[in-house]
């Protein structure tokens, strides 16, 4: 079992696209771009989601903002 490994019982979540597109969201925000954010949000506001549906969203969304970062934030402007 690695670290990163994403074999997890997720089924019972819903459908997978939007766990997939929750995952897409975090990485987006994570990274600071808000061309994808904007475009997701967009997304999940023009359908009408049921509530497995937003589930596997913060699902994908969460299992995302779960691991670390790769690296810190620069330091150099600290006083």
């Amino acid at each position: 079992m690695g670290l990163f490994n994403r074999k997890n019982n997720d089924s019972a979540a819903g459908d997978p696209a939007m766990t997939e597109l929750g995952r897409e969201y975090g990485i987006a925000k994570r990274h600071g771009d808000r061309k994808t954010v904007n475009r997701i949000n967009r997304q999940l506001g023009n359908g009408n989601l049921s509530d497995a549906d937003q589930a596997a969203f913060r699902q994908g969304k969460d299992a995302y903002d779960a691991i670390p970062p790769a690296y810190s934030k620069r330091r150099n402007r600290r006083r």
